[in-house]
């Protein structure tokens, strides 16, 4: 333990503030996939970019699981996937492909989560993607992109197809594979992330009715619900009521990641 602590004593020390706060919020959002039981072993990937002029961002160690994710264990690399000041650890090059593409390309997306739960994935398989049909969808729905499967991605120049299937968007449904999101901080991908997800599990469960069974929502109800989903007042209360909320859960069950 002690060694542990002088560890992230000594990466607190060499970083920034504004660094040390983003690698917090990260290993946060770390342990809050593995409460949620949306990690897959050690085989999905979150990132957040560290704030100043260069594109450098903050990754998982590969060899870690997610509960075991603390502020000073992330390895911080640039966009051709070097480690910056010798940070030790391995990095997923998959990991590497989807978040420096999106990195490079989106000044707006200051974090980047990507998962393969089993409710993500059986959706990113059907071929109408997700459905509008619970008012959970109706406020990610809008606001999703697909990017069709090329197998596990380790080719440089998927990083550009990803980019442009994007787009202006802040949520991708990778086809036959999981799901996406983009945040202008860790907090906003993360919520953005809880409801992508969480709509993905009621349509698995929804579509056990069978498609003609199913209620279509009243005319105007999904923009309602985009306009809603789009207004800064929810951004506000993501970013300051609900990830505080979460914070303090983790403090309750998941100490430590602040180390």
């Amino acid at each position: 333990m002690t060694a542990l602590l002088k560890t992230a004593s000594n990466v607190r020390d060499r970083v920034s503030p504004e660094e040390w706060a983003a690698r917090v919020d990260l290993a946060a959002a770390y342990r809050l996939v593995a409460l949620h039981g949306w990690d897959d072993l050690i085989f999905t990937h979150l990132s957040a970019r560290v704030p100043g002029p260069e594109h450098h961002f903050l990754i998982n160690d590969y060899t870690l699981m997610f509960e075991e994710i603390t502020a000073s264990n992330l390895i911080k690399i640039d966009l051709n996937g070097e480690p910056v000041d010798g940070a030790p650890g391995a990095v997923n090059r998959a990991g590497f492909i989807i978040h420096s593409a999106i990195h490079a390309a989106r000044d707006d997306a200051q974090a980047v989560i990507h998962l393969h739960t089993p409710h993500g994935q059986a959706v990113s398989a059907m071929k109408e993607g997700l459905l509008p049909h619970t008012q959970t969808a109706m406020i990610a729905h809008h606001d999703v992109a697909y990017h069709d499967h090329e197998g596990i991605a380790d080719a440089l120049d998927e990083r550009e197809r990803i980019v442009a299937d994007l787009g202006d968007r802040n949520a991708l449904i990778l086809r036959n594979h999981g799901t996406l999101t983009v945040g202008s901080s860790v907090a906003e991908a993360f919520i953005r992330m809880y409801f992508l997800e969480r709509a993905c599990e009621a349509q698995v469960l929804m579509l056990a009715a069978g498609r003609q069974a199913l209620n279509d929502p009243p005319a105007g109800a999904v923009e309602t619900v985009r306009a809603q989903a789009r207004s800064p007042q929810a951004k506000m209360i993501a970013e300051r009521v609900a990830w505080p909320a979460l914070l303090r859960k983790l403090d309750r069950k998941a100490t430590g990641y602040q180390d």
